[in-house]
């Protein structure tokens, strides 16, 4: 199980503390210094089952800089979010938690946390 992680983001270090109360073992990844490649960005986005603007933080300010709300939404455009999430990695939802079974899910509830451990 892999985390990806802001440590200075509160939903990130609830989920790190559930996972620990859980006795869970895990690897941090701190994305913002270890920038997933696009390759590690599609796997995850298979994992989850969902759609790069899916897990983009659209209100962040790098995202107001490349205009995200108005680019498409669409299999032709996937590579552009995809491009954009590795380039811009704040832009990157979190906690993002890869499960044992080759799924994910994006840790932002407790209930998606325990989810994940379930797996």
């Amino acid at each position: 199980m892999e985390i990806w992680i802001n440590p200075a983001c509160s939903k990130c270090r609830s989920a790190l503390t559930l996972l620990d109360a859980e006795g869970a073992e895990y690897t941090v990844r701190r994305y913002l210094e270890d920038v997933p490649s696009p390759d590690e960005i599609r796997d995850v986005l298979g994992r989850l089952g969902l759609e790069p603007w899916d897990i983009t933080r659209t209100q962040e300010a790098d995202a107001k800089e490349l205009g995200l709300k108005e680019w498409p939404r669409d299999a032709d455009a996937r590579e552009r979010w995809i491009t954009a999430l590795a380039e811009h990695p704040k832009l990157i939802q979190r906690p993002i938690i890869t499960a044992q079974d080759g799924t994910a899910v994006v840790g932002r509830t407790d209930e998606a946390v325990r989810d994940a451990l379930g797996r």
